[in-house]
C-alpha cells in the first residue's frame, strides 16, 4: 500500500510502543469534495478507555484538514456497537448503507 498516493498510515505511541493506528485513504468524490476515510482504526485493549481514541481522531481531524480535506467518511461494522457510539459522540451520522459483493472464486471475506 505503500506505493499509492492516496493512502498513508499513522499510530499512536506509548514512548516506542505502537498502541493504536489507522490507515487514511484520500479521495474526491463528487458530493462532498476532498475527503480522508480512516480504516481499520485500533486501540490496544489495554489502552482503551483512556480516551485515546478521541486524542487520535483530533489529531486526525487537524492533520486531514492541513492536506485540504473537506469531509471524512468510515465504515463499521454493524456488530462494533462500541464504535457506533464512539463516531456518534465524534459528531458522524450515518447517510447510507455500505454493500459488499465478493467477487472471489472463493467467496471468501477477509
Amino acid at each position: 500500500m505503500s506505493n499509492y498516493n492516496t493512502y498513508e498510515c499513522v499510530g499512536i505511541f506509548d514512548d516506542d510502543l505502537l498502541i493504536g493506528i489507522s490507515g487514511l485513504w484520500y479521495s474526491t468524490r463528487h458530493y462532498i469534495g476532498k475527503s480522508v476515510e480512516p480504516d481499520h482504526v485500533f486501540i490496544d485493549e489495554t489502552y482503551r478507555g483512556k480516551k485515546l481514541g478521541k486524542q487520535f481522531f483530533s489529531w486526525i481531524y487537524e492533520y486531514t484538514k492541513e492536506k485540504g480535506c473537506e469531509a471524512m467518511e468510515l465504515n463499521t461494522y454493524t456488530a462494533n456497537r462500541k464504535s457506533h457510539k464512539f463516531y456518534y459522540n465524534e459528531g458522524f451520522e450515518i447517510y447510507g448503507f455500505h454493500f459488499l459483493k465478493v467477487m472471489r472464486k472463493d467467496q471468501s471475506f477477509y
